[in-house]
């Protein structure tokens, strides 16, 4: 899933390239961005902001219960402020996530098609890692911290 990804964002290039030479703007830059991300939630294609959020926040909580067996750290606390761990921590996230951050992406490239009849690969770059990553860092790191609560008492 992934290299299909990174397949249809070396097609796309090359026109986001061409768009830009044209246009005179950079889209992830532009009004045009902000306009159309908005129909992105009201267009074909909107339950997606659903549930890959949702798969993402299952997969958070799997990650946090582990961590919170292994007795780890808190998530986040460590990602910002484990040194010696950064490297792990980040291998883990893009393990527990790859899949999904792949299909997010594409789906994206997809639905700009739909709707705009165009393609923006920084769009879907910027688009699809907010609405799986922040979910996921927020619900491990939550599912840690109150899994440890509860393991104290």
């Amino acid at each position: 899933m992934t290299v299909l990804a990174l397949l249809v964002i070396a097609i796309a290039v090359p026109f986001a390239i061409l768009d830009t030479f044209e246009t005179g703007r950079v889209y992830i830059f532009s009004r045009q961005f902000l306009e159309e991300l908005l129909q992105r939630f009201t267009g074909p294609g909107r339950l997606r902001f659903i549930l890959q959020p949702m798969v993402a926040i299952l997969l958070g909580i799997r990650g946090g219960l582990a961590d919170a067996k292994a007795g780890n750290p808190p998530y986040l606390f460590w990602l910002l402020f484990g040194a010696g761990c950064r490297r792990e921590l980040l291998r883990s996230i893009v393990a527990a996530i790859r899949n999904i951050l792949a299909v997010g992406i594409i789906m994206d490239i997809v639905f700009q098609l739909i709707i705009n009849h165009s393609v923006h690969p920084g769009a879907a770059l910027l688009v699809g890692p907010i609405f799986i990553c922040f979910p996921y860092a927020l619900s491990r790191a939550l599912t840690a911290r109150m899994a440890g609560w509860s393991g104290k008492k």
